[in-house]
């Protein structure tokens, strides 16, 4: 058995994850503001804890043997079939069985009602395990979002306890051959017939779109009806299910949908990417979801929870790269010390340069780590807050984060799985060794649910210009109080780095900020230029900032006295690492967003 899972002992029991996302999500986002939300009054510390443990067992125990044979399997199509990896189906019953699925959806479907800060902690732990696994439950959840906001209360109770339950699965179904990430060329046509649709077109791209582990996939689908105006306002959403449901409830006939293709893809090669034909006979059986032309919006519903949860994905396969890179550098024996001593040959992870990739790998994982759950609380406070002005709030702060956490967390999973790489030398090229998947498996992050230019577009236009600044200076003032609350520490020279830094690097995002209020409405080309730099700024900082609000916690721990000091100490120079060696590309970014632009915008199309 060559498999590099083998040996490597738990995935998030035995390793370091498991104490942080407690630390963060019980100290530093702070479980008082959830318990304090209607319905999630019983949710505490031991809750947290058991569910980490529990989910813990089945990512070590089940997915994470699925990671590395899987990847070399792939799935098979055969007449339109697609056949799972080995081990797949029966890991995809238990999942369901485990309930995993439900964990955040609403009891009256069958689901759990837990805060999304919860099960924002188990996707990590599924994604680490095997993101080509994991693909295939978070498309189910964005398709529920979509059905239980926007579906009528036929569509809710014939699909969604299905769905929770994980009998069913999801997908999301935009792409086109001719359309790519400009959904205004939608051309799948959407012809009535009495209560339902007949659905044509083909769509790419598309996400476990065909596999044999669900009963039933419900396809959530872009098309439009044969009076809709052009571009995006023309477009309606549909659900198209693979086979009919019967009014009892059960699995009808076949519809008019099938897989035709699977791609050949540079990684998650256990997860099916489809391409979907609908309606090669007579059309297939599509239910309008809410009201015609109005499909784009609805799906943004999915679309943003994708999104987010990519974010998830994306800091995952981090956090599983530095993990093997960790666990190798440790055993790997190369070189002598440089240090005194005797000068006997050590492993690797005494090596300088070594301890710099991995805490720089460590530091980031843990900054995105904190500003998902940061997210994903200001989530919960937008959906069950019982005032409506601080869920109008904390809803625009959520808006504001969602694009940085996706892009921030998916590009610099790319950095670190190369780092992953990197740490094992030569042998990190050598496929066996498994540190090569994570970052052939991240590679797509970027790219998928949106890329990173359309979500720096998103945050610059809709989240920053149009509003005047408003959530991201809110955002910043936030920041400035975490700044003035690290100089009561003027004594502690950690702390009083991390104050230095956190100040400059605040300082760097609010004249990025102010530039762009102030240049976007007059020359919005010009400011878009700089806009991925602006959301790479943006999740700099706001992860300095997180982990600022760490390392006074840790710090305020370790004065305590008490258990888990060398958790505390580790912590703080954690921190302290992202603040010197992190944090200054803030000057850098905020240098390219207002004024990296003249070259970008001024050359002519045949300079390239």
């Amino acid at each position: 058995d060559r498999s590099p899972s083998r040996g490597l002992g738990d995935v998030y029991k035995r390793q370091a994850p498991a104490a942080d996302m407690e630390f963060v999500i019980n100290e530093v986002v702070g479980l008082e503001s959830t318990q304090a939300l209607p319905g999630h009054e019983d949710v505490n510390a031991e809750l947290v804890s058991s569910i980490i443990e529990e989910a813990g067992k089945f990512a070590t125990g089940i997915l994470d043997p699925l990671n590395w044979p899987g990847d070399r399997e792939g799935a098979k199509l055969e007449n339109h079939v697609v056949t799972p990896a080995t081990g797949f189906t029966g890991a995809y019953k238990e999942f369901s069985e485990g309930g995993w699925g439900g964990l955040s959806n609403d009891p009256d479907w069958g689901g759990q009602g837990l805060p999304h800060i919860i099960s924002a902690l188990t996707s990590e732990m599924w994604h680490a395990a095997c993101t080509s696994f994991a693909l295939c439950p978070m498309l189910t959840a964005g398709a529920v979002q979509a059905v239980k906001r926007h579906g009528s209360d036929e569509l809710k109770e014939i699909f969604l306890s299905k769905l929770i339950s994980g009998e069913w699965s999801g997908t999301m179904n935009l792409t086109e051959p001719q359309a790519g990430s400009d959904l205004s060329a939608v051309r799948a046509k959407a012809i009535p017939e009495g209560d339902h649709y007949r659905i044509y077109g083909t769509k790419i791209y598309i996400t476990w779109g065909e596999h044999t582990m669900a009963d039933n996939i419900i396809h959530l689908v872009l098309a439009r009806t044969p009076d809709a105006p052009e571009g995006v306002k023309g477009i309606s959403l549909f659900v198209v299910p693979k086979y009919l449901v019967n009014s009892d409830g059960s699995i009808g006939e076949r519809n008019d949908v099938k897989c035709v293709s699977i791609e050949e893809k540079l990684g998650i090669h256990a997860s099916p990417t489809c391409v979907m034909a609908f309606g090669d006979g007579e059309g297939a059986t599509g239910y309008l979801v809410g009201a015609e032309n109005r499909g784009l919006q609805y799906m943004f519903t999915m679309m943003n929870f994708a999104r987010l949860e990519v974010g998830i994905e994306g800091l995952a396969l981090a956090e599983r790269s530095y993990q093997r890179a960790a666990e190798f550098a440790k055993g790997r024996i190369q070189g002598r010390s440089l240090g005194q001593g005797s000068g006997e040959r050590v492993s690797i992870i005494h090596h300088p340069d070594v301890r710099r990739m991995l805490l720089t790998m460590k530091s980031q994982v843990e900054a995105m780590r904190s500003i998902v759950l940061q997210t994903c609380s200001y989530l919960d406070q937008a959906l069950t807050h019982e005032s409506e002005e601080e869920r109008a709030r904390y809803q625009r702060m959520f808006d504001l984060l969602t694009p940085v956490v996706k892009g921030l967390c998916t590009e610099q999973s790319i950095e670190i799985t190369s780092l992953g790489v990197q740490v094992h030398g030569g042998m990190g090229f050598v496929e066996e060794t498994g540190a090569a998947q994570y970052l052939r498996d991240a590679r797509i992050t970027p790219i998928y649910e949106g890329t990173t230019g359309i979500q720096a577009n998103d945050l610059i236009g809709r989240k920053v210009a149009t509003e005047r600044g408003l959530t991201a200076l809110e955002l910043i003032s936030m920041m400035r109080e975490t700044i003035k609350d690290l100089g009561e520490y003027e004594g502690h020279s950690g702390l009083t780095k991390i104050k230095e830094q956190l100040n400059e690097a605040v300082a760097s995002l609010e004249h990025s900020v102010k530039w762009v209020v102030d240049t976007y409405m007059d020359d919005p080309e010009t400011a878009s230029a700089g806009s991925v730099p602006l959301l790479k700024l943006f999740g700099t900082v706001a992860g300095g900032w997180m982990l600022a609000r760490s390392a006074i916690i840790a710090k305020k721990r370790l004065d305590e006295g008490g258990d888990n000091a060398k958790f505390y100490r580790g912590k703080l120079a954690t921190c302290r690492f992202y603040a010197e060696n992190i944090l200054p590309l803030a000057t850098v970014l905020n240098g390219q967003v207002v004024g990296g632009h003249k070259t970008i915008v001024a050359l002519d199309e045949s300079y390239f």
